[in-house]
């Protein structure tokens, strides 16, 4: 993830502003995690955690069903890529976080962050479908409930279940299984 946006241009709109500033925030409370080298502090990893389920909802719940519902009732040409990165990023958050876990989590966010924030990417494309609707849709954003996180599970399945979800979505290289 990334503070600063990499995008160019001053024409950001309402759902843009709202999505790449939860960004922001979730960074600096992974970055607090993560801050230690080698130990992962526990507080802000459950914020960040917390924070990234009720984003990836948000997206998952609200604003990707409105685009498709304002494109036409055509998805997006990116939420099939980012659906698979929610289901890699998600299934990262299952186990107790170590170094590795960040690791992995800051791969493949750098990416996913790029797709939604760049110049045409997801937050710009749904800011200009959802027209005069972008403020509704902040605030059903905005209102988003919190998500329920269960405590985390190192059970033997695991890391095998999030080393397919990391498959599908194209990162199979950051868990090997030698790791």
């Amino acid at each position: 993830m990334s503070s600063e946006s990499p995008r160019a241009s001053a024409t950001e709109g309402a759902i843009y502003l709202m999505l790449a500033a939860d960004h922001a925030r979730l960074d600096k409370l992974l970055d607090r995690a993560a801050a230690e080298p080698g130990r992962i502090d526990p507080a802000p990893y459950d914020g960040f955690r917390r924070g990234l389920l009720k984003h990836i909802a948000m997206e998952e719940k609200i604003l990707l069903p409105a685009a498709q519902r304002l494109n036409g009732g055509e998805p997006l040409a990116v939420a099939a890529r980012l659906r698979l990165d929610h289901g890699a990023i998600a299934a990262l958050l299952v186990p107790s976080p170590s170094p590795r876990i960040v690791a992995a989590l800051r791969t493949i966010l750098a990416t996913h962050n790029q797709l939604e924030e760049e110049a045409g990417g997801l937050y710009e494309t749904c800011d200009r479908i959802v027209g005069n609707e972008a403020d509704e849709i902040v605030e059903r954003l905005r209102a988003a409930p919190e998500v329920p996180a269960a405590p985390h599970n190192d059970g033997p399945k695991v890391i095998p279940a999030a080393r397919r979800a990391l498959a599908r979505a194209g990162y199979a290289d950051l868990l090997p299984e030698d790791a």
